[in-house]
């Protein structure tokens, strides 16, 4: 990707968060971004990640990028994370909610062909396997929407918040409940957000990947029987690559969407066409 000047692009002089930025869709979106012209302050959990992630990042664009290490579940992260950002830059224009888990043990076991075909199912899953999932893909997305635009209120800067959904919101994917369930009420609350942030300048969007090329599906793609089950659900018939996951993003994030809000794109491969 050709390096440009950070003072040119899409959304050039923007200040852009993203939770879960050092990995996956998240990192895919800064880099996308960056090009573009933001400024980016990138947060998650991983200090080596992240810190891999800023150096990557400065090696394809001049873009300012700043990592904060945070946890999303936590609402006193949450706020040093919007601290620091305003502490930096002075502002926040827009922001990418990515960080998720697909299942409660995702940083700990991902050996998908070891899972016995039912143990996700809902009367064997423990109850605070499902809280987890819930606590990070929801309530943390919630938190990051709520401090972050509280900021874009108090600074009467227009903002735009892009939720990373999923077309599991729509789609009932036998085990998953936990993240099927968690991803629609992102979507949902992406609604209500929207609605709530009419007349105060912020912009609220969401976007629902079908099977996506990330370390969260690395294992579905190297197991035959998971591949097949994700192929035969996809009318494409492939994978989507994060950068078009991160063109939806930086769709969503500039102005050329200026009149969108309270919507959720699904770049999906034809998984979701409702």
């Amino acid at each position: 990707m050709a390096i440009k000047d950070s003072g040119t692009g899409r959304v050039a002089g923007k200040v852009i968060v993203i939770t879960g930025g050092a990995s996956g869709i998240g990192l895919a979106c800064a880099k996308r971004l960056a090009v573009e012209g933001a400024s980016l302050v990138l947060a998650d959990l991983f200090v080596d990640q992240g810190e891999a992630a800023v150096e990557a990042i400065q090696g394809i664009s001049s873009a300012k990028v700043q990592f904060v290490k945070t946890d999303v579940t936590s609402e006193e992260e949450q706020i040093s994370l919007g601290q620091a950002t305003i502490e930096e830059f002075g502002r926040v224009d827009g922001v990418v909610a990515a960080a998720g888990i697909s299942n409660a043990n995702y940083f700990e076991e991902r050996d998908y062909e070891s899972r016995e075909p039912d143990a996700g199912h809902v009367i064997n899953k423990a109850t605070s396997d499902w809280q987890k999932v819930l606590d990070v893909n929801l309530t943390g997305v919630m938190l990051t929407n709520k401090v972050m635009a509280k900021l874009m209120v108090e600074s009467g800067i227009p903002g735009s918040i892009v939720n990373i959904a999923s077309v599991a919101a729509k789609r009932p994917l036998v085990g998953a409940a936990d993240y099927c369930v968690s991803k629609a009420g992102v979507a949902m609350l992406t609604q209500v957000l929207a609605a709530e942030m009419s007349q105060l300048n912020v912009r609220v969007n969401a976007i629902g990947p079908g099977f996506i090329e990330t370390p969260m599906t690395q294992n579905i793609r190297a197991d035959n029987e998971g591949n097949m089950m994700a192929m035969s659900m996809t009318p494409m018939g492939r994978y989507g690559l994060p950068v078009e996951i991160a063109n939806t993003a930086l769709f969503l994030l500039s102005d050329e969407s200026s009149y969108f809000s309270g919507q959720t794109l699904f770049p999906a491969g034809g998984m979701y066409t409702g």
